[in-house]
């Protein structure tokens, strides 16, 4: 269960994350936690399955990489072993459910064009769907956030 604190970690930490020597010490300054309380409430959020992911989100494009938007057609009950199936690749994020034909919708991320390529098959291998891959053409910026 989270209380007022982990509330406000996760309100405040989706803003952005401190870039110095000492990020946790800035950020839990800032929320009025300790460098080690942060660290320890941010573990305790993720193995609880309240945060899914901690870390950088980057724009593969301006590294010369690529991004894909991918959808797949799961069957209900296969869904979660579909889904953890694919998390499980170091290029997935922002894996959604969706009420709707195509039910998993994820954002795969990688080096280069061929490297997507080869995820997506090995994604249609492991988990025996087949994956509809939809390139980005055009970005949009929202600033998506979630109010905890």
């Amino acid at each position: 269960m989270m209380d007022d604190t982990d509330r406000a970690i996760i309100n405040a930490l989706q803003g952005g994350f401190p870039i110095s020597e000492t990020p946790f010490v800035e950020a839990g300054r800032a929320l009025g936690l300790s460098e080690d309380a942060l660290i320890s409430r941010i573990a305790a959020l993720r193995q609880s399955g309240v945060l899914s992911r901690f870390g950088p989100l980057y724009n593969a494009d301006r590294f010369g990489g690529h991004n894909t938007l991918v959808a797949m057609a799961v069957p209900e009950d296969r869904f979660d072993q579909v889904a953890a199936a694919v998390n499980a690749f170091p290029e997935v994020a922002h894996n959604y459910q969706r009420d709707h034909h195509f039910n998993m919708w994820f954002v795969l991320a990688a080096d280069s064009r061929a490297r997507v390529e080869r995820v997506l098959t090995e994604v249609q291998a492991v988990t025996g769907l087949p994956v509809h891959d939809m390139p980005k053409l055009t970005e949009f910026h929202i600033g998506l956030k979630f109010e905890a």
